[in-house]
């Protein structure tokens, strides 16, 4: 027996939202941990019209001054709050399926408005294709999506600024937040580029230190390409470490001369695939897989509209398509509020 037109859409709508309460973020074809610090660090905001608005403090105008006796003091007034402003932006993917779909599926649509009950055949038949549309709808999202954080927002008109934009390979230039880093130089964040292997460890020590000096707390998350994480790995000499074991008889000895973890600074060292994808698609002047981020979660989130963050939609049928349609969406922005704290390496 046939499903009538709004069975097929409160179906895929239902697989739809429990499919989103029970995927945990890394269940997708290659892992994204970019995007999984910041779903786990977000910080929803309740709208806005334009911009989601950062404060930032970036002087505190002193007016101190020596005095003795009855020489004149002055007193100054005080601007020191500045604001970041980062315009939010909708992100949307979706699928549809129409009746020839479903008939090929071996799913029949009624729209004469009887009562009737669906075989189980065609239960099992809707369920099995809906859990597949919605698996691949949700990682396709979140393998663009992590891509997206992470370019420099130039890519589409009505993208959000990312980690390209906001911790620069060149922070001289450019006006992240609408604040003009040539003008500001407290909105530039650390960087040194073309370090060769030699000097990369010492590098890093040195942007580190560079990280803390102004921030109240270190950098949290280190982020590699390949290259990078292969050069940081030899230059750490990490390759010698063994582990080596016995077993009951005393005879043979295992020896696993691989490395199962690399640290900065007692922080994981995180290697992110998407940087080879990136490399691939936009052929940037300063290779992603080269790429070393020191970056404080503090002072960069993901901030989604509240109510707007992956939400499932099921728009109506048009009158002139014989189809449904399920989508899912995002609003939001990525944003910062303190640029030294934050810094970036490329390997030469």
């Amino acid at each position: 027996m046939p499903f009538s037109p709004s069975e097929i859409s409160d179906a895929g709508m239902a697989s739809q939202d429990f499919y989103m309460r029970n995927k945990p973020q890394d269940q997708v074809n290659y892992d994204h941990p970019f995007l999984r610090k910041m779903t786990t660090g977000k910080k929803p905001f309740p709208g806005g019209k334009q911009y989601v608005v950062e404060n930032l403090r970036y002087r505190n105008q002193s007016n101190f001054q020596w005095y003795y006796g009855d020489r004149v003091v002055t007193y100054n007034k005080r601007q020191t709050i500045a604001h970041a402003n980062f315009p939010w932006r909708s992100a949307h993917d979706g699928f549809s399926l129409n009746e020839d779909d479903l008939l090929q599926n071996g799913i029949e649509v009624d729209e004469s408005g009887k009562t009737k009950q669906a075989s189980k055949a065609e239960k099992i038949q809707l369920a099995n294709l809906f859990q597949e549309q919605n698996e691949v709808l949700h990682e396709g999202f979140d393998e663009k999506f992590e891509k997206e954080l992470l370019r420099d927002g130039s890519q589409d008109s009505d993208a959000i600024e990312g980690l390209d934009a906001l911790v620069a390979t060149d922070p001289t230039s450019g006006s992240p937040g609408g604040i003009d880093r040539s003008t500001y130089s407290y909105w530039q964040n650390n960087f040194s580029t073309g370090v060769t292997g030699a000097n990369l460890i010492e590098t890093m020590e040195k942007v580190w230190r560079q990280c803390t000096r102004s921030a109240k707390s270190r950098p949290d998350f280190i982020i590699m390409g390949s290259k990078a994480l292969d050069e940081y790995r030899v230059q750490s000499k990490a390759e010698v470490s063994r582990q080596a074991g016995v077993n009951a008889g005393g005879q043979e000895v295992s020896i696993d001369p691989s490395i199962s973890n690399l640290y900065f600074k007692g922080v994981p060292v995180v290697w992110v695939p998407a940087f080879e994808e990136l490399d691939n698609e936009d052929s940037p002047a300063i290779e992603w897989e080269k790429r070393i981020y020191f970056i404080n979660s503090k002072h960069l989130r993901l901030r989604p509209a509240m109510g707007y963050d992956m939400r499932t939609r099921n728009p109506p049928r048009v009158y002139d398509r014989y189809a449904y349609y399920w989508g899912l969406q995002w609003k939001g922005a990525m944003c910062m509020n303190q640029s030294n704290a934050h810094a970036v390496i490329s390997i030469a």
